[in-house]
């Protein structure tokens, strides 16, 4: 009996469905709609950044980058789906996928014609090795770096940031141009030839091989014969590899494209569906081929019911059942992915077997981000008499410490974790108050140093005329804030911002960024205290002080000598730029690259960024003969600096920022 084809419109939803979500989560709506929801990646459901980020923690025992477990449960829910099943995610998911798909429709729209590569030529097998070496590289990266090296040219990602991301512009170029070009003239080009995550995928497919080879290093290992971790990736990747081209067919799935011989009328539409351009008309009852994907076009194409989806036939919902898998696969990924958390970094030292060592826990450190973040914490921790050990959970923000209780304290050590800080919350003129008030109140959930930032935002949003916050560690935490010497502010008042749960900072331009936060308001103490604007000043600017060596000629060799001592006995003076940006990060983060280009001129002796006798925030450059005033504003409004780098690397690079105002030199009194 003959049917009239149909759409397969459960892949087509899926596939715009995923497109959607991806614009709706990347473009901000998302966040602007649910306001708790955290910033978008576009690597937070990738499963290939998930498989690259399990390899690391087996290689590693760390994390890399801000990969977390629900990224891990994406790749663990991806290789289940393709060892039991097939590449549903290629089929359903993948925006790559999609885009290649929608080239398809673009060439027979256009009436262009396809180029097609015979499989087991030559060069199909030469095009095919192109993925597994990329699988090899991209894993071995990762692994070594702790940082997610296929964002280096993942197509998806290039243009889902932008082109902005922690991309190499170069590959990303290559890899979106042949994903475009390529894929307009050959089906599916990138996810047959070039895809890494297209060779895992296959790799699985043959998991029996590939597991044999697992068993047998593991067995080497048990008998004392030690190999590097990357030989297994590399002997993985060959088995895949070979078992493609070799053998090309994949006999251990549950689920196929089944084929009724006898309804069968040898038309050839399912050949011409089939994005992945398997021969479907020659296969045999079921199709084995280790591309198919299980997309079900060839099953829509079907003008004869000869096609479904099965075991060994099909039933009559059959055709539904892949896309039906998929979206179960990932609800269960992301369930219990969210309902766990991977450490980052599990790293202990310095373990004495005698000792029984206790645990605390630390969170709200919206510092530990990633791996980076996480190593960062970890030197800060071994610094820290009596801690032994630290685990970093970067999608929670949070830490546990392992230390000595013969040593030290929990309290001691959460006193460690925290960074006092200040923040300005309004800029303040000298001029105005001649002192400020102060009142204390004590906060819970505040150990990041950010934490001060977005409290001071919210004090910013008020009609009080407060002006900074200052923390100081204890239990419960120290928060000092300056306010105007006639403001007033009661115990509730207080309550009502710091216990809001939402910072709605709004945008220039319109809008609202709203961020979530979960401080906690303990008390308000009854003293209040005054300080002294200069003090005041002095306490929330935030300067810069470099100070420089120099090679002097001494006998026969070449010594290095402080400048300060070298000039200590010449007249010193110093040019000075008052510019209010300097209380403002974004230049003061630009300071040690200007401060490193001046360091190379022969008589300049330090660079300061500071209050002047006014309270004024200036930029200060000391120098001596043979350096000149005129000399010094030459070099600051150059527009290349000079910079060298750790490695002893020398560049010339655009300048950071641009000074306008004017400067003044003054004799300096030693």
């Amino acid at each position: 009996m003959s049917k009239k084809n149909c759409s397969n419109w459960p892949k087509h939803l899926l596939q715009w469905g995923t497109l959607a979500a991806i614009v709706f989560f990347l473009s901000g709506l998302a966040a602007k709609i649910f306001t708790k929801l955290p910033p978008s990646d576009p690597e937070t459901y990738c499963p290939a950044g998930g498989l690259q980020a399990f390899v690391t923690y087996l290689v590693r025992g760390s994390l890399p980058c801000s990969m977390s477990s629900l990224q891990i449960l994406m790749g663990i829910a991806l290789a289940a789906a393709v060892i039991l099943f097939s590449k549903l995610f290629c089929a359903y998911l993948c925006p790559v996928g999609t885009v290649e798909d929608l080239l398809i429709k673009l060439r027979k729209g256009l009436k262009i014609k396809s180029v097609a590569i015979r499989r087991g030529s030559v060069l199909d097998a030469v095009l095919r090795l192109v993925k597994y070496v990329l699988l090899f590289w991209i894993f071995y990266m990762t692994a070594t770096s702790s940082e997610l090296f296929c964002k280096n040219l993942d197509p998806y990602y290039a243009v889902a940031t932008g082109f902005k991301g922690e991309i190499t512009l170069w590959m990303s170029i290559v890899t979106v141009s042949l994903v475009l070009l390529c894929g307009l003239f050959i089906d599916r080009f990138w996810c047959k030839y070039i895809c890494p995550l297209g060779a895992a995928s296959n790799t699985l497919k043959f998991w029996v091989p590939v597991g044999c080879t697992v068993l047998i290093y593991w067995g080497l290992q048990l008998l004392g014969v030690h190999i590097n971790w990357f030989w297994l990736l590399g002997a993985i990747c060959l088995v895949g590899y070979l078992c493609e081209v070799v053998f090309g067919r994949s006999r251990m799935q549950l689920l196929y494209v089944v084929k009724n011989e006898t309804a069968c009328t040898h038309c050839g539409l399912c050949n011409k569906a089939c994005p992945m351009a398997i021969n479907i008309d020659k296969e045999g009852a079921r199709v084995t081929d280790v591309d198919c994907i299980l997309c079900g076009d060839c099953v829509s194409a079907c003008n004869s019911g000869a096609l479904g989806v099965g075991v060994k036939k099909s039933c009559k919902a059959g055709r539904f059942i892949p896309a039906i898998l998929t979206v179960v696969f990932f609800v269960c990924a992301l369930v219990i992915g969210n309902r766990f958390e991977l450490p980052t970094i599990d790293v202990s030292w310095d373990l004495d077997e005698n000792v029984k060592y206790e645990t605390v826990k630390v969170e709200n450190l919206k510092s530990v981000h990633c791996y980076g973040s996480s190593m960062a914490f970890k030197a800060r921790m071994e610094k820290v008499r009596g801690v032994h050990g630290v685990k970093t959970y970067v999608g929670s923000h949070s830490v546990v410490i392992k230390f000595d209780p013969a040593v030290t304290t929990a309290e001691k050590i959460q006193e460690a974790v925290f960074v006092p800080s200040t923040f300005r919350v309004e800029s303040l003129s000298p001029d105005k108050y001649s002192e400020l008030k102060y009142m204390t109140i004590r906060t819970e959930k505040m150990y990041d140093r950010m934490d001060l930032n977005y409290l001071g935002l919210q004090f910013r949003l008020t009609d009080k005329e407060i002006y900074g916050l200052e923390s100081e560690y204890d239990c419960p935490l120290i928060i000092r804030v300056y306010m105007a010497p006639q403001e007033t502010a009661d115990e509730k008042w207080f309550r009502e911002v710091v216990d809001k749960k939402v910072l709605a900072m709004p945008l220039h331009g319109g809008g609202v960024k709203e961020t979530p936060v979960d401080f906690e308001f303990v008390r308000l103490e009854k003293e209040i205290g005054h300080i002294g604007i200069a003090e005041y000043l002095e306490k929330m600017f935030n300067g810069f002080n470099a100070e420089y060596n120099g090679r002097y000629p001494s006998g026969d060799t070449t010594v290095v000598r402080k400048r300060v001592e070298v000039y200590k006995d010449k007249p010193q003076f110093i040019y000075e730029i008052v510019e209010e940006g300097f209380e403002k990060p974004i230049l003061m983060r630009y300071m040690p690259y200007l401060s490193n280009h001046l360091s190379k001129e022969e008589g300049v002796i330090a660079t300061y960024v500071k209050l002047n006798a006014d309270l004024l925030p200036c930029l200060q450059v000391r120098f001596a003969a043979p350096m000149t005033a005129e000399r010094v504003r030459e070099l600051i409004d150059a527009d290349k600096w000079i910079i060298t780098y750790a490695t002893g690397e020398v560049k010339e690079e655009s300048a950071k920022f641009k000074l306008d105002a004017p400067g003044t030199c003054y004799k300096y009194e030693q």
